[in-house]
């Protein structure tokens, strides 16, 4: 009699290198989360959660659309101006008296066209895209104080309304607007890098240039493509950043390029481009605004440890990307 050994598939439970940066941080998000807790009795309230998401709707969108231009080895310095300029532009055209609906598609309009701009110079001029996003950058909070140089409030009656629409439960808790447009962008932002053609020229421009080149694939119109889309991120974070703030503000967003790019990277996505997922994106944001959470929870920490611990919790995640870099080799 024989017998037919069946050999077990190999390390079956071992988990895929691209998915530990992203485990990483679910794993610290819920370790936070645990702390805060454990810590104080109210950072269990459901609507502390629901307050995270408030408070950086218009952040997850802009990292949205920066994970797009990093998944191609690129950079974008110049979303937080945008933001600021969307914001600045929407505030004196509502003051002015221009109806909304029309205020809306030219803020919405304003952003991906400058990306698109950016992208054009970057691929015909061959031009790095850190030093043309710095110039869109100070281009674009130039814009903000030749529009105004002081703050603008906002009074317009469907502005407002956005502003203080409330969806909830029968428990009394709540998100905004802001979160349900912020959802809608991820769930797009995921859609496209995960099954359509763009994402995996995104993905393959990242992994290789030179490669997606010969393999005959649009990397000119990716690359415009993709600082096109952080573009209208960025004017769509501009529009929730006025409906949170009902205002517009010549020096508001200034570092919020450095909060996003951290976010994204804190989230599993590669800097050096071809690795990284939107749901990732979404867990770095969480993780940034649960630290800003705990430190108001203390109430005796400056607010500057936000900037320490998400410097140090950056500086980890570059070590951990590396490390799995070099495994790979």
């Amino acid at each position: 009699m024989t017998t037919t050994s069946l050999t077990p598939t190999r390390d079956w439970w071992r988990i895929p290198q691209r998915y530990v940066p992203v485990l990483a941080t679910l794993t610290l998000l819920l370790v936070m989360y645990a702390v805060g807790v454990s810590q104080y009795r109210a950072f269990s309230n459901v609507q502390v959660v629901f307050n995270v998401f408030i408070d950086n709707g218009f952040l997850l969108v802009v990292a949205v659309g920066m994970t797009f231009v990093i998944l191609t080895g690129g950079i974008d310095l110049s979303v937080g101006s945008v933001v600021a300029m969307t914001a600045m532009m929407s505030a004196s055209l509502l003051q002015g008296g221009m109806d909304p609906g029309a205020v809306l598609v030219i803020a919405l309009l304003v952003g991906p066209t400058l990306g698109f701009l950016m992208g054009c110079v970057i691929h015909f001029f061959e031009i790095q895209p850190f030093i043309v996003t710095l110039a869109g950058m100070f281009f674009a909070r130039g814009m903000c104080t030749f529009i105004s140089k002081s703050s603008i409030p906002i009074t317009d009656p469907f502005w407002t309304t956005m502003a203080q629409e409330r969806i909830g439960d029968p428990k009394g808790n709540f998100v905004s607007i802001s979160v349900l447009v912020a959802f809608v962008v991820v769930l797009i932002g995921a859609f496209v890098l995960a099954y359509t053609r763009l994402g995996r020229n995104v993905y393959a421009l990242g992994g290789n240039q030179q490669s997606a080149l010969l393999m005959g694939l649009p990397v000119g119109q990716t690359k415009i493509a993709v600082y096109a889309i952080s573009g209208l991120c960025s004017a769509i974070g501009g529009i929730l950043l006025s409906f949170y703030t009902l205002s517009g503000a010549p020096l508001i967003a200034v570092g919020m390029e450095l909060d996003v790019i951290a976010a994204v990277v804190i989230g599993g996505t590669v800097l050096t481009g071809g690795s990284g997922y939107v749901f990732g994106t979404v867990l770095g944001v969480l993780v940034l605004g649960v630290i800003r959470t705990l430190i108001t929870f203390d109430g005796s920490l400056n607010s500057w440890w936000t900037k320490i611990v998400i410097g140090g919790l950056l500086f980890a995640f570059i070590l951990l990307q590396r490390l799995i870099g070099i495994r790979k080799k």
